[in-house]
């Protein structure tokens, strides 16, 4: 039986794409995230190809068959993260005490906190004219793509 990319349920961050990477290629998940993330930092791509393995990629132990299934799962799991994220982000701004959060909530705000420095300091760079090559003018239509295609899936399953 060939040996199959399924997105990690145990090894994750955000959706699992990078555990299921190093799963899959028997390599350090700390170097795929690395990957990643030096591909971000190229015009995006690697928040592209991350968004599309989290949509297109089942997650291990999925009982679902065909690949529209796996897409709809998928969006429904990432819809599902994002609400989850916006209320920590939310409580965040309200001054939700660190001791109520759990593990997983202040790993997720730590991510947060870090994306947020890294993304800052690439525009500042890019405005400075240190970063020539970082296009924002790419990026910001891909993601509009990618939020058109969920708003369409999801539109398109609450009518099933």
């Amino acid at each position: 039986m060939p040996k199959r990319l399924y997105r990690s349920q145990s090894d994750r961050i955000i959706w699992g794409v990078c555990g299921g990477l190093a799963d899959y290629f028997n390599i350090d998940p700390a170097i795929v995230r690395l990957v990643f993330a030096l591909l971000a930092l190229a015009n995006g791509v690697g928040i592209m190809i991350y968004i599309i393995m989290a949509i297109v990629v089942p997650v291990a132990g999925s009982k679902v068959t065909t690949p529209e299934e796996t897409v709809k799962e998928n969006i429904v799991e990432i819809k599902a993260t994002a609400e989850e994220f916006g209320k920590e982000i939310r409580n965040t701004f309200q001054g939700e005490e660190k001791a109520e959060m759990s593990d997983n909530s202040q790993q997720r705000r730590n991510i947060l906190g870090i994306i947020l420095i890294i993304v800052g300091a690439i525009v500042l760079m890019s405005t400075l004219n240190l970063f020539r090559w970082f296009n924002w003018g790419i990026i910001w239509p891909v993601l509009l793509i990618i939020v058109g295609l969920i708003i369409i899936f999801m539109t398109g399953r609450k009518r099933s």
